[in-house]
């Protein structure tokens, strides 16, 4: 009996330990902290990818991730332009919270203004977790040092600090040399040469392959470093100017209009990149633990190309056209295939959520404004019921205005009358509501009245008469833009 009893204690002891072992594999498995690639378009169309209805342009590599990741049909970006877009999506914050709602000035250099400094990054916060780090591509948030990527939470960068550049550098370079030997110094920054961690190089490429080239590099950097890895990869395409590949042209014999078949063919162009990249992470055995997030900067130019159908307008506006983007979320070793999240998700959502994902910490002090939809993401279950997402576009003596909440989106434009709209069954923002439902509008306005307080003026402007109309126009005057008719309660 001694012995049956031994034998069992031993069998014991043999799956108690083996059972602690499994445990042990089981929890360092599940901290393995991700990569995490970030894809950022520029000015792309919400409707100007496969993914999202495209007929006419063929992105078939962006839609296999997609159809195997989470597709997100209301994701919405800070701003309908560039810069206060990329300032928020950084900050966590609203551009318009920190005096960041316009575009940096066209002036050399920025004027040497940037983004606060005490506004910390969510990519210093993923260096400071042990992540190596590197931005790729188009900057457009300071150009000074303060400012520089290198000095914003990034090890490596390779690009161009201002908001756009010249798709043939071969060609702007030759330009831009002849400007500095006729003893030139303000030169346009679309044909200044790129730089690598601050120092210029002579680049010979076309640019979207050129930037889709160096991700692949910095993604063998950092493999060698043996860190988990964070890469910001800011296409500048299907910006302006429209240039293209005389191979990725002929791809589009079918579009008539020259604008529109440019446009494909930029698009194309990211496509094949992004195709080269994730080949790459699959070669060396990367690609099933890196989060992959794809979106774009604001809506697209409907006057240079792009198509934002169903939705209404475009780059600029706060209608649904200008802010809501094509958006998708991959990741093989963390998220079930085939997904589509219809609930509201914010630009401002990624520096709460990657933070978290990282283990990483918010800076004490940092005020975010958006909120960690990982869960949601995973339950299916919005990230923000009964709470209002909002956007400001400033204009000449008055301010374009929206929020959404739920399904519901109150706005106004050029100081016309408010409108409601149910954007889930009319993204086109066809039919106005705010006669059937006006105290939800009253409700839905006094939100952006109070988000209104909590603003900062301009701390520059894009260009200096708008920093003139500002001050001639005693602007913003928030007490007219969020005024209700009387007796619209009634």
């Amino acid at each position: 009996m001694g012995m049956v009893n031994r034998h069992f204690i031993r069998i014991f002891w043999y799956a108690y330990l083996m059972c602690l072992f499994f445990q042990a594999v089981y929890a360092e498995a599940k901290v393995t902290k991700p990569n995490i690639l970030m894809i950022l378009t520029d000015d792309l169309g919400y409707a100007d990818v496969g993914f999202n209805g495209a007929k006419d342009i063929k992105t078939p590599n962006l839609d296999v991730l997609a159809q195997n990741g989470v597709t997100f049909t209301s994701a919405y970006v800070a701003h309908p332009f560039c810069g206060p877009s990329r300032a928020g999506l950084f900050t966590g914050r609203y551009p318009h919270k920190i005096g960041s709602q316009y575009n940096l000035p066209t002036v050399k250099g920025a004027g040497g203004i940037g983004v606060p400094v005490e506004e910390t990054y969510f990519s210093r916060v993923l260096q400071d977790s042990g992540y190596f780090t590197g931005a790729v591509g188009k900057w457009h948030l300071g150009e000074a040092r303060q400012y520089h990527p290198n000095s914003r939470g990034f090890d490596e960068f390779f690009g161009f600090l201002n908001g756009g550049h010249d798709y043939f550098p071969d060609q702007s370079s030759k330009r831009y040399a002849a400007l500095v030997e006729a003893g030139r110094t303000n030169i346009y920054g679309y044909i200044a040469p790129l730089e690598y961690n601050g120092s210029p190089v002579q680049e010979t490429e076309y640019l979207t392959d050129a930037l889709s080239r160096e991700a692949v590099k910095f993604i063998d950097k950092a493999k060698a470093s043996t860190q988990p890895w964070f890469l910001y990869l800011a296409y500048n395409a299907p910006h302006t100017p429209l240039q293209a590949k005389e191979e990725d042209l002929a791809v589009f014999p079918h579009i008539q209009d020259a604008k529109r078949r440019t446009y494909a063919a930029m698009v194309l162009a990211v496509d094949r990149g992004v195709a080269r990249i994730v080949d790459h992470l699959k070669k060396t055995h990367q690609f099933e633990n890196t989060l992959i997030i794809f979106f774009s900067d604001n809506g697209g130019r409907l006057d240079q190309g792009a198509s934002n159908s169903p939705l209404s307008e475009g780059k600029g506006s706060v209608m649904e056209g200008g802010y809501r983007t094509p958006m998708f979320i991959h990741w093989a070793e963390g998220l079930e295939r085939g997904q589509s999240y219809r609930h509201p998700v914010h630009a401002l959502d990624f520096y709460p959520t990657l933070t978290n994902l990282a283990g990483g910490q918010v800076p004490e002090g940092k005020q975010l404004d958006g909120k960690d939809i990982l869960p949601a993401i995973l339950s299916g279950e919005s990230a923000r019921p009964g709470e209002s997402i909002f956007v400001m576009r400033h204009r000449k003596g008055l301010s374009d205005v929206a929020a959404r909440r739920d399904r519901w989106k109150a706005v106004r434009v050029a100081n016309g009358a408010w409108r409601l709209f149910d954007v889930e069954e009319d993204p086109g923002e066809t039919t106005d509501l705010s006669e059937q439902y006006p105290k939800l509008l009253a409700d839905l306005v006094a939100d952006m009245d109070a988000w209104s307080w909590s603003h900062e003026h301009p701390r520059w402007f894009h260009i200096q008469k708008e920093g003139f109309d500002w001050r001639e126009d005693n602007m913003p005057r928030f007490h007219e833009t969020f005024e209700l008719p009387t007796g619209s309660l009634d």
